[in-house]
């Protein structure tokens, strides 16, 4: 069995932001679309993070494991398994005369009885139609940006519901008939023989699906399978102050579902670029202004960069090298618009390297008043 924290790489104790990090850092490494990406290894990573960055299916997987999903082995119902055998039909079992048992489950299939045994009761097998499958992209965006927010078109090709069927698998036109595989019972039985005796398993109908109808004639564009390739273009909004490495998801615009199941949904990686002057630290902005010596002694104004534009900043006298000064809301927005940060401007005093007779002189009784 696949331990979900295993593959994230984190330990069992580990915060909601540790999970969300880590699946972040291997979702974009192994992305089927990037060089070197692995597509198996992106669905476990995927299916890892859905469980255990859910409050309520990470508390099943800790206590059950991955056999949590299912119905199996949950908490409640009528005997030590969490479930009781109302529902199954023990007069079906029943022994050979040659000493063998055989095992005949009127019709129900091993899901059906595991489910029964163990607190499901769910009876007859049911077509399952797969939800479509997310699609993950990356975007990349300037620093800029990511203060002001910006939009991005995203192209992409993918599975979408085929326009000239519905979704349907039929021809426009064309009309449903019993399945004559499974005569309209949507499922199958195949009986096997060992050592102990017969078996008699009940699966899904492989010509229907399960539906027990199949169309006189399928689909010319699709060919019954409902769905069709096609490239779509998709425009987002990327939200201002988005961090490096945040994801945005739009529901059910991932891969379409199985004829009318829900589509999956789409994730987008936000990759920002560094900017040669600022950097982001949390919602504040840090940057480095340089000033004259005489300036930080005497005192007096510069132009500095903003990401808003140019600003004049106020240097006191006596301004010491290193100390920093707060602009305040000039920084990061916060995501949900609740504020913005400050930017954070170290103020660099330089040093002439060579001074004149008569500067050294100056530095000299400076030095001997004390100032």
């Amino acid at each position: 069995m696949a331990d979900y924290y295993n593959i994230l790489g984190v330990s069992k104790g580990s915060s909601d932001d540790e999970i969300k990090k880590a699946y972040r850092k291997l979702a974009h490494k192994y992305h089927p679309d990037k060089a070197g990406g692995d597509e198996k290894k992106f669905k476990e990573i995927n299916e890892a993070y859905q469980v255990l960055s859910d409050k309520s299916k990470r508390e099943q997987y800790d206590r059950f494991g991955k056999t949590f999903e299912g119905g199996g082995f949950s908490a409640g119902g009528g005997s030590a398994y969490g479930g009781d055998f109302s529902g199954f039909d023990f007069s079906n079992f029943s022994r050979q005369q040659g000493g063998g048992i055989n095992f005949e489950f009127g019709g129900e299939d091993l899901e059906d009885i595991f489910s029964n045994f163990f607190g499901g009761g769910r009876g007859r097998a049911q077509a399952r139609k797969k939800r479509g499958q997310d699609i993950q992209v990356d975007v990349e965006i300037d620093f800029l940006e990511m203060i002001r927010g910006t939009e991005r078109e995203i192209n992409i090709r993918k599975n979408t519901t085929c326009d000239r069927c519905a979704g349907t698998g039929g021809d426009p036109g064309s009309e449903q008939k019993t399945c004559p595989v499974c005569k309209g019972a949507g499922r199958v039985q195949k009986t096997s023989r060992s050592f102990l005796g017969s078996f008699s398993q009940v699966t899904t109908c492989p010509e229907c699906q399960g539906e027990g109808k199949i169309w006189e004639k399928k689909c010319s564009k699709c060919k019954g399978a409902g769905r069709t390739q096609e490239n779509q273009t998709i425009k987002i909004k990327i939200p201002a102050g988005i961090e490096n490495g945040g994801v945005i998801s739009v529901s059910g615009v991932g891969e379409a579902g199985e004829k009318g199941a829900s589509a999956g949904d789409l994730y987008i990686n936000v990759h920002v670029r560094s900017h040669p002057k600022f950097v982001r630290h949390g919602l504040d902005i840090h940057s480095e202004e340089t000033i004259s010596f005489s300036l930080a002694a005497l005192g007096g104004e510069i132009s500095i960069e903003t990401v808003d534009g140019q600003l004049i900043l106020k240097i006191p006298a006596g301004t010491q090298s290193g100390e920093i000064f707060r602009i305040k809301e000039k920084g990061v927005p916060e995501v949900r618009g609740r504020g913005r940060g400050n930017q954070m401007v170290k103020i660099i005093v330089t040093i002439p390297r060579k001074l004149t007779r008569e500067q050294k002189e100056l530095i000299e009784k400076l030095g001997k008043t004390g100032e």
